[in-house]
């Protein structure tokens, strides 16, 4: 289901910019490119300062979001931007401390 390349072995992957606009979890990709940018976004854990790092499927996103952060599992890797139930598909929300 994913368009980008796979890197070593690890499976298809996605710019967390693209994935992050393709399931509408960013307004644009320009303001999800500098969220990842500036050091406000975790991937698995780990701090990331760059919009290229690669998302795969099982990943867990940690974000600042309007009103808290939000921390998302991947289920899925889009091909396009999509309506929201299909974007909505792609990704488990997960509750923090509960």
């Amino acid at each position: 289901m994913a368009d980008a390349s796979a890197g070593a072995g690890h499976g298809p992957s996605l710019r967390i910019d693209k994935y992050l606009w393709f399931v509408r979890l960013s307004k644009s990709r320009s303001i999800a490119q500098k969220l990842a940018e500036d050091g406000h976004m975790r991937l698995n854990g780990r701090r990331i300062d760059r919009a290229h790092a690669p998302v795969r499927a099982g990943d867990l996103i940690t974000f600042p979001h309007i009103g808290g952060v939000r921390v998302v599992r991947v289920l899925a890797l889009p091909v396009r931007r999509g309506p929201a139930p299909e974007a909505q598909s792609c990704y488990e929300e997960l509750t923090i401390g509960g």
